[in-house]
């Protein structure tokens, strides 16, 4: 069954990813009749990766020194010293990067990764589906905002139309971030990538019989995007994906994450066009049972950054047009709960990987974690706005600069995380 299509808007062809069917008969032919294409010209990539459930930043990134942390923590808490199981990793005095991650620390030595903490949205929800919803729209105060802030920036790139692969997502439906005019598509699978037109295939192969009948019957935009449509259809026929094998020795999890990322390192390498990509990544949502150096957070952790290191190690000499960006909707509360977890917070971190990235530093405030310094004595506040991040990366590695479009109603200021 297909929940959402990437419709290439007010023509005549749909792409989308699915797991059954096939292509029908006249347009197998017609895509093997296109002539092979330049490709495109390198654009630069911006990947962003949600992190679904709300992902607890004190853990993942932790502030070794506040003693109300370790109070706050006693079955959680985790220090750089040496001792029973595994010890955070010391980043710079202040903060100690989970264990798990340990794949990060040489991007951070190598000045390629930059941390932000205390990174939030200013609507004080602890709704998961509405801060989602507010992030992934960029308009924490506008329910009914119709666009999603990826969609908005592919519009603002300069240079639509160009080709259908502008606005990936490798989920099985369309994020809220990539809903609005541009086109966008969502691939589950690249071995399963099919394009066809609206409608039922019985009705397309009666209604056309060759490449030149369907191009002559579109109007509009499919007139200006069909053949690129079908040329970068027929560089997806010839790439073997099943059999990829990544460059530089890079092994991914075998984990949803990871295989997105393995697609998403394929289309780039493939020119087909690409400038925005979006991946998820579940199981955040750590009410009881979180763990400490093992267990589930343990685990999400590693996946996150284990997917994230093979896919830069895989990019190779594409590392210069490619910024990581990940994201999640809330922290967790400061205190442990009852039940070895910890609860829906406000603030949390975030994580930038790219060779245009202010690295080796964790940006952002987070204040001693004293009662009276946590908003509704409870959380980590949110000092950075996380509209703040997401505007510089694009700005400073898209070169969009309109922000107003981008996030309207905001009218905060960078925070560095990005060389100027």
């Amino acid at each position: 069954m297909i929940s959402r299509r990437g419709f290439i808007k007010g023509g005549g062809l749909a792409l989308f990813g699915i797991s059954i069917g096939g292509i029908p008969g006249f347009l197998a032919e017609a895509v093997a009749g296109v002539q092979a294409p330049g490709l495109f010209k390198r654009r630069k990539i911006m990947v962003c990766i949600f992190q679904r459930g709300a992902m607890d930043g004190l853990m993942a990134l932790t502030p070794f020194n506040d003693q109300h942390l370790k109070a706050a923590r006693p079955g959680l808490f985790m220090t750089p010293a040496k001792g029973s199981g595994k010890s955070l990793i010391d980043l710079d005095g202040t903060f100690g990067l989970h264990p798990s991650m340990s794949v990060f620390e040489p991007l951070f030595r190598e000045k390629r990764m930059a941390m932000v903490h205390g990174i939030g949205s200013p609507n004080t929800t602890r709704s998961h589906f509405d801060a989602q919803d507010y992030m992934e729209s960029g308009t924490p105060f506008k329910k009914g905002t119709s666009s999603g802030w990826l969609n908005r920036a592919i519009g603002l790139l300069g240079h639509e139309h160009a080709t259908p692969f502008q606005g990936v997502s490798l989920t099985s439906s369309l994020p809220r971030a990539m809903y609005g005019e541009k086109a966008a598509l969502a691939i589950s699978n690249l071995q399963d990538f099919k394009i066809q037109m609206r409608g039922k295939p019985a009705e397309v192969n009666t209604t056309a019989k060759s490449f030149e009948d369907l191009y002559d019957r579109s109007t509009g935009l499919l007139k200006t995007t069909g053949k690129d449509s079908f040329d970068a259809m027929k560089v997806l026929q010839k790439a073997d994906v099943r059999n990829y094998k990544p460059a530089n020795n890079a092994v991914y999890p075998a984990s949803a994450l990871g295989n997105s990322l393995k697609q998403i390192a394929q289309l780039i390498k493939l020119d087909v066009g690409l400038e925005v990509a979006f991946a998820e990544s579940g199981g955040w949502d750590t009410h009881f049972n979180q763990g400490k150096d093992t267990g589930i957070f343990a685990r999400n952790v590693g996946d996150l950054s284990e997917s994230i290191a093979a896919f830069w190690a895989d990019l190779g000499t594409y590392q210069d047009d490619v910024t990581v960006m990940t994201m999640t909707e809330f922290g967790r509360t400061v205190h442990q709960n009852g039940t070895g977890g910890t609860d829906h917070g406000r603030a949390s971190c975030n994580f930038i990987l790219g060779n245009s990235v202010n690295g080796g530093k964790v940006h952002g405030s987070v204040a001693p974690l004293a009662k009276e310094n946590l908003e509704d004595g409870r959380d980590l506040a949110v000092t950075t706005d996380f509209r703040s991040v997401f505007s510089e990366v694009a700005d400073r590695h898209l070169g969009i600069n309109n922000d107003k479009v981008l996030f309207p109603d905001w009218k905060g200021s960078h925070i560095g995380v990005m060389k100027a």
